[in-house]
């Protein structure tokens, strides 16, 4: 039995385990987050951790906050261990584990105690993780639902907000009425122009409840983009058991996760930020290219490995890394088609990068599975690999290996479930997809004429006469031959 996690207790955890050398008790509020998942514990919490241990910032402690189940029973168990969490790095042949302590506070999980907090002129940044679903997004047009009947729910009765955005807008009516000045909307969630999204599902909501409060917010409030790495896997009773064993601490809520860490943010706050550029943040004008490079490079680098690793009978992502051919594949696929379509950014190496990625994909301790890089690949192929083809399109490079990609995504569509025992085909359009997969035994355009999915990409020739040829190659003589000979043809000069 290890030592349960409390303040008093932390004098007492192995020396081994990292743990806060500031005063704790001195911390001040500054930032209010919502949504205090892994991966904030992960990420931002540990950035702030860091430069608290400098001395620095101690006015920009964390408040918790959130409005879903998941939320009161993440406030539970950390109130509990007062705030706490065992965070491991799970480097290959050296695991290390922090408790960090950045977090002061969460709000009761309900709307009026969570709007008192967010009206609190101390806090100067609210930050987001509510993942891509949280931001009623109309998926058609890719834009703020306003018809949404949460949306309409608070748009009607703006007293009693039930959403985070209601709750946002509920906050910043009442600072500006008090003239307090508004806070920074920093969201940390894992999708392109994640300020920008995150701005238009505020001032969306304003305009339908004030339209000169929506103004003023469009005026007054900033909401920075931000580009966000770091692989977390969810938390099982095998992490909880893995931090009790190893490193003799009882946490209800540990995290686990790689040791690499990425967080680039636009410079622009309205009320001030922590200086995090002394713990690695970068700070630019525009986050753009690199929010690119990772959608090119990380996003579809899985997206190309998931379904041939998951033809070839894998489990998991750092098996197959091991496998030449899968690796090989991935970085032929990169260098001749993804990089050379990429902006170029000052001081980043992308062939540095690339290795960079290829190193984390092979981690044995991240544990992650090929199943999961698999699933929902009608969401994932248009953010992470449609992209890729238009780009290289509009570029003149060749779209040979991405439309190999695709080819092996229809092969798996058709078989998923078959091989290798391993899972059913797990995607909302589950059944479009195998109709389309199925059909073009027959017809080998059918996949692509998936509208929903492809859009008008099927009308281009040179991706449509890459992917029929691709796709006769692997049923006729399999995915390793059809890896092999990509590669071959990358290699050959000219």
């Amino acid at each position: 039995m290890g030592v349960s996690l409390t303040q008093k207790s932390l004098a007492t955890v192995r020396h081994e385990v990292g743990v806060p050398a500031y005063d704790r008790r001195g911390l001040r509020p500054g930032i209010l987050h919502i949504g205090l998942g892994n991966f904030h514990r992960s990420h931002m919490a540990t950035y702030l951790d860091r430069l608290f241990e400098q001395g620095e910032a101690h006015d920009w402690a964390i408040i918790g906050s959130g409005v879903m189940p998941a939320d009161v029973r993440m406030r539970r168990r950390l109130r509990q261990q007062d705030w706490l969490s065992t965070v491991v790095d799970l480097e290959p042949g050296a695991i290390s584990a922090r408790v960090v302590g950045a977090m002061i506070d969460f709000v009761p999980v309900v709307s009026a105690a969570i709007v008192e907090a967010l009206t609190d002129p101390r806090v100067r940044i609210v930050s987001l993780t509510i993942t891509e679903g949280g931001y009623f997004l109309d998926a058609s047009i890719g834009r703020f639902d306003s018809h949404h009947p949460w949306i309409r729910a608070d748009a009607a009765d703006p007293a009693r907000p039930r959403t985070v955005f209601g709750m946002m807008v509920k906050a910043l009516a009442e600072r500006r009425a008090k003239g307090q000045p508004p806070f920074t909307v920093l969201s940390c969630d894992n999708l392109p122009g994640n300020g920008d999204v995150t701005r238009r599902s505020v001032v969306g909501l304003a305009e339908l409840i004030d339209r000169d409060l929506a103004e003023w917010i469009q005026q007054e409030v900033t909401f920075p983009n931000s580009m966000v790495d770091c692989i977390t896997p969810s938390t099982t009773a095998h992490e909880r058991e893995l931090v009790s064993r190893r490193f003799g601490i009882e946490d209800a809520a540990p995290v686990v996760c790689e040791p690499f860490r990425q967080w680039v943010i636009e410079d622009r706050f309205c009320a001030g930020r922590p200086a995090l550029e002394k713990v690695g943040v970068e700070f630019v004008d525009d986050v753009s290219a690199y929010e690119t490079m990772k959608l090119r490079i990380l996003n579809a680098g899985h997206a190309s490995i998931a379904y041939v690793a998951a033809l070839l009978g894998y489990r998991h992502v750092h098996r197959a890394m091991a496998d030449a051919d899968i690796r090989d594949w991935l970085l032929a696929l990169q260098k001749r088609e993804i990089m050379p379509a990429l902006e170029k950014i000052e001081g980043v190496a992308y062939p540095a990068y690339l290795a960079w990625i290829v190193e984390r994909f092979g981690n044995a301790e991240i544990g992650d599975t090929v199943s999961r890089l698999c699933a929902n690949g009608s969401t994932r192929q248009p953010k992470f690999i449609l992209p890729a083809i238009r780009d290289a399109l509009g570029h003149g490079v060749s779209v040979e290996g991405l439309a190999l990609e695709l080819a092996l995504w229809c092969r798996y569509c058709r078989v998923a479930g078959e091989v290798s025992r391993g899972p059913a085909l797990s995607d909302p359009l589950s059944a479009r997809l195998k109709v389309g997969a199925r059909e073009s035994v027959r017809d080998p355009q059918a996949f692509l004429k998936i509208r929903e999915v492809f859009n008008d990409l099927a009308e281009s020739q040179k991706l449509r006469g890459a992917f029929v040829r691709w796709l006769d190659i692997i049923d006729d003589q399999g995915v390793r031959v059809a890896i092999r000979r990509y590669v071959a043809e990358a290699e050959r000069p000219g």
